[in-house]
Formats: C-alpha cells, structure tokens, sequence
C-alpha cells in the first residue's frame, strides 16, 4: 500500500505563491505517475499537473499553465507543485495521488488514481 503525505499548503494573498511537496512512502512502487488534483467546496475533483515517473514530461491544465510547475526528486518518491501567481479561484484543498496506469489521455482524470493523499488546504485572498 503506497501512502502519500502532503505539505506546504497554507494561506497566501493573490500574486503570491506556495509550494507542495508530496512524499511517498520509501521502498514502495508508487507506479507510473504521480499527479496533483485540487477540490473547491462544492466542486468537483479536478486534475492540476501530473509528472510522469519514467521520463519526467509533465502535463498541466489549461487554468494553471504557466503559472504552476510539477517536478519530482530523483528518488520519484517527492513530488512537488510550485505554484506562482496564485489567484482567489485557486483556492482548494490539493491532494497528490499516483497511477499505476497513467494513460496519456486520461492523466488528468481522478478516477485513474490508485492512491490519495489527505490533502492539504490552499488558500488564495483577493
């Protein structure tokens, strides 16, 4: 069983940034990719950035591209999200989560995850 523990969350005012970190339990096989997902209260999950462990390409959505950046340590166990440029509408609470699957066109998509974290909470003010 892989577990993943976030940190780094916290309150900032619009413009400014935060980063992730999510760590994986050691000597576990966290899979194929790892990725960030955010929920907002009374929303729906939605993929953020997901790395790919075996060659490091990374993909983004669209309403964070450019301003957020995903990169893993050279263990794959450390994933971290820096987030630059914050705005209100990023306000979640952000969850990392691994696949072992990780198909191209579905990275993006939470219920490709095999693993959660418990989330932590980012908080963005006008």
């Amino acid at each position: 069983q892989v577990q993943l523990v976030e940190s780094g969350g916290g309150s900032v005012q619009a413009g400014g940034s935060l980063r992730l970190s999510c760590a994986a339990s050691k000597y576990t096989n966290v899979g194929n990719c790892m990725g960030w997902f955010r929920q907002a209260p009374g929303k729906e999950r939605e993929g953020v950035a997901v790395i790919y462990n075996l060659d490091g390409s990374a993909y983004y959505a669209v309403s964070v591209k450019g301003r957020f950046t995903i990169s893993r340590d050279n263990s794959e166990t450390t994933v971290y999200l820096d987030m630059n440029s914050l705005k209100p509408e990023d306000t979640a609470m952000y969850y990392c989560a691994a696949s072992h699957t990780c198909r191209t066109h579905w990275v993006l998509v939470p219920s490709e995850y095999d693993y959660w974290g418990q989330g932590t909470q980012v908080t963005v003010s006008s």
